[in-house]
């Protein structure tokens, strides 16, 4: 049996599964990610994008930051992918239970999946720092407008350098991967904290890790599989059970 029938004879058995995700998730949308050589981090700007994404920056060079933002992390004509969408289908079927991402940019609810947990925040919510009047992503991305009608700034609800997560959104992730018999990560490398930590709180039958690249946690995994994400996902969709 090769892995990719491993995996989908583990998912058919599977009662609870949990889906762990990063930024390599997005990629065959059209998204770059971060860490690869083609990622945002190896892009040369003025600034390292890590101190571009910081809270500071963001309080003390607004305008640079977003023109990076605005340049670099406009999704809103991304559509999901085969990963988005086999999961959406997992999940209906009621064996996904629950989507943990690091992604910010919505495509797990555009491909309409329910129960997310949207570990760094949403491109989609945008809040007044001042008055917390909402915006929508287009006042942002389209009218490059990042200033309240009171006069405060614009701050994109997701998590920048020096920003704490959510702490609901923590412990629903870590309920979720501690009830789990079957954990699936993929396209992380898991090396930002502490999302990277929840794992250590699986406690199931089997942790399976799906990245392009070796991840710290590859000797506690119970298969690792470093292809293509898309293919592994267009193999799951077309051998599954699951009705299209």
């Amino acid at each position: 049996m090769n892995k990719y029938e491993t995996l989908l004879k583990w998912i058919n058995e599977s009662k609870n599964i949990v889906f762990f995700g990063g930024a390599g998730v997005s990629t065959a949308s059209g998204i770059k990610d971060f860490r690869s050589k083609d990622g945002l981090y190896n892009i040369k700007y003025d600034y390292p994008p890590e101190t571009i994404l910081s809270h500071t920056f963001f309080i003390n060079n607004t305008k640079e930051f977003y023109k990076f933002y605005i340049d670099k992390l406009n999704c809103l004509d991304k559509l999901p992918n085969i990963c988005h969408t086999y999961l959406t289908k997992l999940e209906s079927i009621g064996k996904l239970k629950a989507i943990i991402t690091q992604n910010i940019d919505g495509l797990h609810e555009k491909a309409k999946s329910k129960n997310i947990y949207n570990l760094h925040g949403s491109i989609y919510q945008n809040n007044c720092i001042k008055c917390n009047k909402s915006y929508p992503p287009e006042e942002i991305f389209k009218n490059n407008n990042y200033t309240c009608t009171c006069g405060g700034l614009i701050k994109p609800n997701v998590v920048l350098y020096e920003e704490p997560l959510d702490n609901n959104i923590i412990n629903n992730s870590i309920k979720a991967i501690s009830a789990a018999d079957l954990l699936l990560v993929v396209g992380t490398s898991l090396t930002v904290y502490p999302a990277s930590s929840f794992i250590q709180f699986f406690h199931g039958k089997h942790l399976v890790i799906i990245n392009k690249d070796t991840t710290p946690l590859d000797n506690s995994a119970d298969l690792i599989i470093n292809d293509n994400i898309k293919d592994v996902f267009e193999y799951l969709d077309k051998n599954s059970f699951i009705s299209h």
